[in-house]
Order: C-alpha cells, then sequence, then structure tokens
C-alpha cells in the first residue's frame, strides 16, 4: 500500500479546532443530526436482551436482505434477489468489496472531480489508479459518457456529495448502456437516496443487471454509528464477494442489523425527508446572499458554496469563519482539485434554529 497516495481530510482539522469553541455551529460533518424511528431503539434494545451477540452468516440476516429487496421492489419496482444483497461495515466495507471484485492492480477507476475523497483513497489502498473527471456545472456535476474514455469501471455518486446532484434517468441509462456495450464496471453509490426533494433518482440496476450498487443505513435512516451497509452485486459476482467478506469483516455487526429490521418506518422517514427539505429551502436562500451557489441541491444535506469572491483557498477561508464567527464548513479542498480551492461545502444538518444562527453569524462577517 502507497500511504503517500492518501490524502488527509481537512475537515477533520476543522472539527478538531472546533472542539476550542463551545458555541461551534457544526456544519461540516456529513452525518444526520435527527434520530431514526424510535423503532429502532426498541430493535436495538430487545437484540441486546436477546443476546444476539454472535457473528451472522458473511452476507448478514437474510430477513434483513429480504427487507431490502422488498424496499427496491417498493421504491423503484425492481426484483432483486436477497442472495444478491451483502450486508457490509457502513458502505465503506461495500467499497472495498466492489473495487476488489471488479479491479485489478494499477486497472483505471474513474470518478468525479469534485467528488467524495474516500473513493480515490480506497483505491490508493488496493492499487488501482484513480482517473479524474472534471466535472462542472455544465453537466450538473455529472459524469456523461463522452467524458469516459478507456476505464476499468466507474464510479458515480448520485445523489453526488459534496455537490448534491443528481443524475437524470436518461443519463444515467446512457452511462449504464456504455458500460454494458464496453465492459466497464458502474458502480453506483446511492447512500442519500430518500434525502432527495423534487423527484426520486432512478437506481443504476433499472438499466443494468451488471451495475453494483451501494447503499446503506447512515443517511436516510439515520444510523450513522450502526455502521451498516450494503452492497447488490450480480449473481457472478456473488461468491467471491462472500469469500472475500469473510477475510475482510467476517460480518456486519451483529446488533446493527437486528436494530435495522425496523429501520423501514416509511411514515417516520417522509418526515426526516421533509426536515431535511425544509432545511435546503432555507439555507440555500440564505447563503445565495453572500456566495454564489452553482447548482441548487437535488439531494443529500449539503451545499457547494463558491466563495472565491472573498478567497482563493478554501481551507483558509474555512478556518476564517471558525476562528472569526465559530461557524465550521468543509474545506472544498478534501472533494479534489477541479476549483475545489473556490469552495467550501455546507451541511445542513442542525435543526433551523441553529442554521438561521449561523446565517446571523455569517451576515455579521461578511454583510
Amino acid at each position: 500500500m502507497r500511504l503517500d497516495k492518501l490524502t488527509p481530510f481537512y475537515v477533520m482539522q476543522i472539527l478538531k479546532e472546533a472542539q476550542d469553541y463551545p458555541n461551534a455551529i457544526h456544519l461540516e460533518i456529513g452525518q444526520p443530526d435527527l434520530p431514526p424511528s424510535p423503532k429502532v431503539a426498541q430493535a436495538l434494545h430487545a437484540a441486546i436482551d436477546e443476546q444476539h451477540f454472535s457473528y451472522t452468516q458473511t452476507e448478514g440476516l437474510y430477513e434483513l436482505r429480504s427487507l431490502i429487496a422488498k424496499h427496491y421492489k417498493l421504491r423503484y419496482n425492481l426484483t432483486v434477489d436477497p442472495d444478491q444483497i451483502l450486508l457490509t461495515p457502513g458502505s465503506s466495507g461495500a467499497f472495498l468489496l466492489a473495487y476488489s471484485l471488479t479491479l485489478d492492480i494499477s486497472q483505471t477507476l474513474s470518478i468525479a472531480d469534485p467528488g467524495y475523497p474516500s473513493y480515490k483513497n480506497f483505491a490508493a489502498m488496493l492499487g488501482i489508479k484513480p482517473k479524474f473527471l472534471n466535472v462542472t456545472p455544465s453537466t450538473n456535476y455529472c459524469i456523461t459518457p463522452d467524458m469516459m474514455g478507456d476505464t476499468h469501471a466507474l464510479q458515480i455518486s448520485n445523489p453526488a456529495n459534496p455537490t448534491g446532484t443528481i443524475y437524470e434517468r436518461e443519463l444515467l441509462k446512457e452511462l449504464a448502456q456504455k458500460c454494458d456495450r464496453e465492459g466497464i464496471w458502474l458502480i453506483s453509490d446511492e447512500l442519500y437516496h430518500g434525502l432527495t426533494y423534487e423527484e426520486q433518482p432512478a437506481c443504476a440496476r433499472e438499466f443494468s443487471e451488471r451495475a453494483i450498487v451501494i447503499s446503506g443505513f447512515s443517511k436516510y435512516f439515520c444510523m450513522p454509528g450502526l455502521r451498516l451497509g450494503w452492497i447488490i452485486l450480480p449473481h457472478e459476482l456473488v461468491d467471491d464477494a462472500i469469500k472475500l467478506a469473510q477475510n475482510i469483516f467476517l460480518s456486519a455487526p451483529t446488533l446493527s442489523q437486528y436494530a435495522a429490521l425496523q429501520a423501514f418506518d416509511y411514515a417516520y422517514l417522509k418526515s426526516v425527508t421533509q426536515t431535511f427539505h425544509e432545511r435546503r429551502d432555507y439555507l440555500y436562500a440564505a447563503l445565495r446572499e453572500f456566495f454564489d451557489i452553482p447548482t441548487k441541491p437535488q439531494g443529500a444535506f449539503y451545499i457547494w458554496a463558491d466563495v472565491s469572491r472573498y478567497s482563493d483557498d478554501s481551507f483558509a477561508f474555512a478556518k476564517h469563519l471558525l476562528q472569526k464567527i465559530q461557524v465550521a464548513t468543509t474545506p472544498g479542498i478534501d472533494f479534489g482539485q477541479n476549483e475545489t480551492h473556490r469552495f467550501i461545502r455546507f451541511s445542513f444538518t442542525q435543526p433551523l434554529p441553529k442554521l438561521k444562527e449561523a446565517m446571523e453569524r455569517l451576515a455579521s462577517l461578511l454583510g
């Protein structure tokens, strides 16, 4: 492993420094502040009482995998065999499986820049070459087929982190068809599905049975600390995935799996989406008073703000906001090199009163 190829998370330096400010407003970390459905806590306590402390089978509880399959039928009218689903320790475990299954050392993984930083770091751990595709507002920060060139696998994020943008159905279909024609693996990170505000994004498997779909319980289901994700694989990869998983992590956390049996509480989840929708609308309008916002986020809980009228160093500007007004944000340079020095990411993972207070502080500094 080439450790020199791994990039640090500058946001962690912001988070560490923010501990010095008791009144800091945390708009930097990408985790929901809302609790999961109360039924999840009840299921977790029941699992403890019933002493479910053993490993599960590597694939995970069949009952939970069946519920996930049912979810895809309900949301996307997709038929997924529960045996194609593996439960993983967070979505991170799923990415390690996906890359290990589809790519050999020195093969190429295409990813968007700006994009989620762990993609390139996972690639570096496995000796895979990341190929950065510069995405811009002209394509809604999405990869298009003409950008791809030669590659072995394509990683997309739908909705995207840090921009909150969504791949329109026709574009996702075109990407999936191109990957199928050219023998390219399509890996779709759909972790923020459910947290979308105008329309529901398509699932990549609607257009290709070869597509590898990764999701989990951290964001929409508000269970980040339970560290539980899933991966949907083509049948041909399942046996190898199980062998890999047995050696990497053996199985996902047992108590988390039992808790997740009650996570599909759609009435409660509707309220989660509504809450973030309201926050998105407020913060998007408020931030436009100070920054250029190239695209209105359609999903996730992030706003990608151009701060270049104030600074061309996103890390220095994020530190400035923290030190002067105690508002913590994520420097854009965490997400790549494509104009990222001009941007910071705001997470609307605080209640509305906190968001409003943050904007009052911002107005006092920049207004």
